[in-house]
């Protein structure tokens, strides 16, 4: 190896970093055996800062900017390296580069599924998806508690790390969040802030800025979903008794083409607005100071009965005259034989 080639290890020109591919956070510089020439250029680009580091020690921190390595651009690393300021000698150091760049589309969710107490459905199991954005704010501190003297450190390695955080923090703002479940899609919006303020301190112990947080989805297991479209159906339903009587009207013109006519009609009707008010009562949680009789089924059979329910469907044009006529011989004729 000739003088020339020799020298050309030695020292160090120009530190930069291209930063030819997206996803990597921290860069180390190669420096191998080769030494930084005094005075020589320091380029840091506006989404990079650089960190200079003596015997694992952080020595200085570099902004974006051009610099040139003098005793009085690096001076906590002279003060390190001891420099004789009559000498303007090379000196060794790690620098490393950190890409301060926002990243976008970082993906977060559940894993298995979070269990959770709810004030509706007891205890919940659940799963929620989500996207959030961070940027590297202090080099300082990623290198200190993240990045360390890797060569390279990159964005899925990080992620790896943050989605644990993310699902700790979320377990627990879910269970304090003291909103019900049912209620939770339409405040995903106040859900997502709360996590954001949450996760805020936890990014910023290892030098990260939370950007944006939002949380896009949140499911139940099956068979909770069931209960709960069951529930819904029950909301739609609305008055109990507007909605049998509503049945009853219904059912009138097709008992009319059934075997039996409409001689059963009173016994249906009578069945199904008891049945009605038992329903109305079991939701009102059984307040009502009055029990409720079961219709008996002899008075209903009875043929007077029935006349007089026909009669009252007649009353209120539920039936038709002629389906009426009709229904009143047929049972006169089973009475008189």
């Amino acid at each position: 190896m000739s003088l020339g080639s020799f020298i050309k290890k030695q020292f160090i020109d120009v530190l930069q970093w291209n930063e030819e591919s997206d996803g990597t956070l921290a860069w180390r510089h190669p420096m191998e055996d080769f030494e930084i020439q005094y005075g020589a250029s320091l380029t840091v680009r506006d989404s990079q800062m650089a960190v200079f580091v003596n015997e694992g020690q952080v020595a200085d921190v570099f902004g974006p900017g051009m610099y040139r390595l003098t005793t009085q651009t690096i001076p906590v690393l002279t003060n390190l390296k001891n420099w004789d300021k009559l000498f303007e000698s090379p000196f060794k150091s790690d620098v490393y580069f950190f890409s301060t760049r926002l990243q976008l589309g970082r993906r977060w969710g559940t894993p298995q599924p979070v269990t959770i107490r709810d004030k509706d459905f007891g205890m919940v199991r659940l799963r929620a998806f989500g996207m959030y954005s961070y940027k590297l704010a202090d080099p300082r501190k990623f290198f200190t508690e993240i990045s360390g003297t890797r060569a390279e450190y990159t964005v899925d390695e990080l992620e790896q790390q943050l989605r644990n955080l993310i699902v700790a923090t979320m377990s627990a703002t879910l269970g304090g969040a003291d909103v019900p479940f049912a209620d939770m899609a339409a405040n995903q919006l106040l859900l997502s802030d709360r996590m954001c303020e949450a996760m805020t301190p936890t990014f910023e112990r290892y030098g990260l800025t939370l950007d944006n947080f939002a949380v896009e989805s949140i499911s139940l297991p099956e068979e909770l979903q069931k209960a709960i479209d069951a529930r819904i159906s029950m909301g739609m339903v609305g008055d109990l008794a507007k909605y049998t009587q509503f049945q009853v009207a219904q059912s009138v013109p097709l008992a009319a083409q059934n075997e039996g006519g409409l001689a059963g009609v009173g016994a249906g009707l009578a069945a199904g607005l008891g049945m009605g008010q038992v329903m109305m009562e079991t939701m009102r949680g059984g307040t009502s100071s009055t029990p409720l009789a079961a219709p008996s089924p002899t008075a209903v059979d009875e043929p007077e009965a029935r006349l007089v329910k026909l009669k009252t469907l007649l009353d209120k044009g539920l039936v038709t005259q002629q389906d009426y006529d009709a229904a009143k011989a047929e049972i006169l004729k089973k009475l008189i034989g």
